[in-house]
């Protein structure tokens, strides 16, 4: 890929002329051209929806395959009736109870939306994020942003902007430098082309949530439960996620993790410079000299994990163990990503 020098945009740093700024990258997107930018999950990175041209480039940039689909952030409810057709009243209700929010509806396209943007689908995915940064870039471009997490296809997502500029600068057009994402964790997806929805992807907001706002049960996809089932959506067969270092998820009772994980350790006595044990803060004098936190609790995991799976690349860690989560449903989520970026190497 060509290099090219992208427009930087701190928020921080930029608060007296942020206005006119983002006025700057609003005019890239309806342009065509790519641009990084905050949301409360994970960073984004984004072009105009509505363009043919602009979503390849984001494909391009992200060296992500053609038929993984892309979501399509929008500033205002309203904006759904331009994209998608055949909205249902459940859709209706899920909206009007989160959104703006950390929650990506799955819905039939309408002819307003290029198939390049939906990877070769018939349905689109559309999420309203609460990031007002992202919201108010929505809003000044005046259209859609279609926006897969902002990192290199296979890559852990990016949460901490520390790590934009040397990954993507030379990959897009512009990177609005902001806060760490608020959540960590990428949206709940759920399809509602179906008379029963079902999720696609978890996330923050949980099937037990969903459910009460409907007042049903839904599903989940069979291939969350079951890595031999094939996935409904195309992007789900993809790895995800995956650091340089071989990860290692450690389950069962918190005995037998830490037996299981000591037992491995004392294999690789002297090592504690290259092996390291990722688990809830409480637990890392356990581990000693190979303990590192991700968090006092499921919350705090999901805000550090992406975090954590960098760090061990600048650590030059060679292996590292994860204790496996499963006390919430945002620990599911977690745990969801975390075998993606073991590539289901599980102890």
């Amino acid at each position: 890929m060509k290099a090219k020098r992208c427009l930087l945009i701190d928020t921080d740093k930029d608060k007296e002329f942020l206005d006119e700024q983002l006025h700057k990258v609003a005019n890239l997107l309806k342009a065509g051209k790519t641009v990084v930018f905050p949301t409360e999950t994970v960073y984004g990175l984004g072009a105009n929806a509505l363009d043919l041209e602009a979503a390849k480039k984001i494909y391009e940039a992200k060296g992500r395959p053609s038929d993984n689909p892309l979501i399509v952030h929008i500033s205002k409810k309203e904006d759904v009736d331009f994209l998608a057709g055949n909205i249902s009243q459940d859709a209706k209700l899920l909206m009007e109870a989160f959104w703006p929010g950390p929650l990506t509806l799955i819905l039939d396209k309408s002819d307003n939306v290029p198939i390049e943007t939906t990877g070769g689908l018939m349905t689109v995915a559309i999420r309203m994020p609460s990031n007002p940064i992202a919201r108010k870039l929505i809003d000044l471009a005046g259209v859609p942003i279609a926006a897969p997490s902002a990192n290199i296809s296979g890559r852990p997502s990016i949460t901490s902007s520390k790590y934009l500029v040397e990954e993507l600068c030379e990959r897009v057009d512009a990177i609005i430098i902001s806060e760490d994402s608020e959540i960590g964790l990428e949206s709940t997806v759920i399809d509602m082309t179906a008379s029963t929805p079902v999720i696609l992807r978890p996330g923050k907001i949980g099937k037990t949530e969903i459910e009460k706002i409907l007042n049903k049960e839904i599903e989940l996809d069979p291939s969350l439960k079951d890595e031999n089932a094939a996935p409904k959506s195309p992007g789900m067969k993809y790895k995800h996620y995956s650091p340089n270092a071989t990860v290692i998820v450690v389950t069962g009772s918190l005995d037998e993790m830490k037996q299981k994980i000591n037992q491995k350790l004392s294999l690789d006595k002297n090592k504690s410079d290259t092996v390291k044990v990722v688990c809830l803060e409480e637990r890392v004098s356990l581990y000693d000299g190979y303990g590192i936190s991700w968090g006092k609790n499921s919350q705090e995991a999901a805000k550090n994990l992406f975090k954590i799976l960098r760090l061990m690349d600048e650590q030059n860690i060679e292996v590292v163990y994860f204790e496996a989560l499963n006390s919430d449903e945002i620990s599911e989520a977690v745990m969801n990503r975390l075998i993606k970026a073991a590539g289901n190497m599980i102890l």
